[in-house]
Order: structure tokens, then sequence, then C-alpha cells
């Protein structure tokens, strides 16, 4: 498996790991609604009454890639699950995918919600939207989960750099074989804009990028949540959770020396299953109901 691994697209390994049963879906009536913002056809869910929670997925996924802990999250929130630019039900647009365009999407759905302040709750590429939702956009958030993500891009593993690297439109016809691309035929309102969206995937991911300076100055408290088998090294969490100001010193008998933020390493997973894993709701209910 290792050397198969080295030739194959790390977004392909994402499918073996997962299964059909995270994508592939029968066509079937959208349970969402769509919002109007900067030019998008925004689709979301809303699932739970309670506490806003918008819920970000990752890169090539859609809400439905939660699936149970999407239910779980449900059961304590109002979660407003949202498909990002050219994922999912929400077609793209012309411009290009980045997560500070995104970002201001879905600053604009709070804003068309009418939700003032909204827990924003992201997985790799949706942790990197709500990294910059909380930086460009702080009067909209109370609370920050950011799963799986890098907050510089050379904190990836040199070989996942490399599979990043063969994504592109010239995949597609290995990618149809998968679930992942009969998940996306089965409800995208434009099917054919796959190659697109592997197009602007795989040049969004050649981009540099450092967000460290913002983050020193980001005001919502923010759980930092990685595998421990993760895309990048457990340090490079612990090194996002020391810019929000943890591990600076000792927290105190009564844990009145914790900073506000918090850090969780979840233990026996990958990139390719935390999202699904309970662990993951797990850690962050705690958090997110702290103070509240």
């Amino acid at each position: 498996m290792n050397l198969l691994c080295r030739n194959i697209p790390f977004f392909v390994l994402f499918l073996v790991a997962l299964g059909t049963s995270a994508f592939a879906q029968p066509k079937q009536k959208a349970p969402g609604s769509y919002a109007k913002v900067n030019g998008l056809e925004l689709y979301y869910e809303t699932h739970g009454k309670g506490r806003p929670l918008v819920l970000l997925h990752g890169g090539l996924g859609s809400t439905s890639m939660f699936g149970d802990n999407l239910k779980a999250l449900a059961k304590h929130y109002k979660v407003i699950a949202v498909d990002l630019q050219g994922h999912g039900r929400t077609a793209d647009i012309d411009r290009p995918l980045s997560v500070e365009l995104m970002a201001d999407d879905v600053a604009a759905l709070i804003q068309h919600l009418k939700l003032g302040k909204a827990d924003v709750f992201g997985y790799s590429l949706g942790g990197g939207v709500a990294l910059l939702v909380g930086i460009r956009h702080p009067e909209l958030v109370n609370k920050l989960v950011i799963v799986s993500t890098v907050f510089r891009r050379d904190a990836f593993y040199p070989e996942i750099l490399a599979q990043q690297g063969q994504v592109n439109e010239g995949a597609v016809e290995m990618m149809k074989q998968t679930p992942m691309y009969q998940g996306y035929a089965a409800v995208a309102p434009r099917p054919q804009d796959f190659p697109r969206l592997l197009k602007k995937i795989g040049e969004a991911m050649k981009q540099d990028f450092d967000f460290s300076k913002q983050i020193a100055s980001l005001q919502a408290p923010t759980l930092v949540m990685a595998a421990d088998a993760d895309l990048f090294p457990a340090s490079h969490a612990v090194e996002f959770f020391g810019l929000l100001g943890g591990g600076k010193r000792d927290g105190g008998w009564d844990g009145s020396g914790r900073p506000k933020s918090r850090l969780a390493i979840l233990p026996g997973l990958t990139h390719y299953n935390i999202f699904a894993d309970p662990l993951m709701v797990t850690v962050a209910l705690p958090f997110l109901q702290e103070g509240t």
C-alpha cells in the first residue's frame, strides 16, 4: 500500500478510506435551501435547534460527508451545513477557489440568515475557510473549531505536496469510477463542471499561504483539532495552538491559567476518517458548550 500511495493523488486515497457511503447517493430532491450571496447560489441545510453552528466540509466533499456527526451536532445546535463554491449543490462561478472568497461567502450567509454571531466548525478546506471567517469577519464569530487544517502550506508532508500537484482536470476519467464523482454527479447542478472543479482545486493547492500573523490577532476562542496521523505533523497543530496563546504557562491547579483556546490531537485517526469519527464531536462539544 505504501508503494502504491506514492503514485496516487491523496484525494483518491481519501475515497478508499471512506468507501462509498459518504459520497455515492441516489438522486434526490435537495433538502436544503439556496442563498444568493456574492454572485453564488450558495446551498445550505439547517438541522436542529438552538445556537447557530456553521459546518463546513472538506475539499471535493459536501455537507453529506459528516454523516452521523452532523446529526450528533444537531442534537445540541442549529447546524447550518454549507456546500462551498463549486462543491455539492452549489454551482461554480467565474472566480478562483480561495479560502478568502469562500470565507466571505460564509460571512454573507450568516448575515443573510440573520444569525448574529455563530460558531463555525470546519474540516480540512472547510477548516481553512472557518479560520478566514474568524480573521476577516470577527464580528460574526463566536467560537471556531478547526479540524485537520494547516495554517501555512509548507506544513504538509513533502509527499502530500507532491500528491497535491497531481490534482488537475486530467484526472477526470480516473475519478469517474469513484464514489466521490458519483456523489458529485448525483447532486451537482452542473455535473459537467467536475473537470473545472478539479482544475481549480489543483490550482488552489499550488498557491503558497501563511496565516501566522493573522492568527496571532484572532479574537474567537478556537479549538485546534488534528489526527495523530494527519497530513502534517502533530507539532504543527501545537504551533497553531501556540499562536493562539496556548502552551505558554502552567494552567494552574484551578485551571485559571488556561488559554481561551484549546488543542486536541485525536489518537488512532487520520485525515481521511477524522471527520466521520464520533470522537471529533465528543471532543468538540465541551469546548463549544463551555461558558454558554
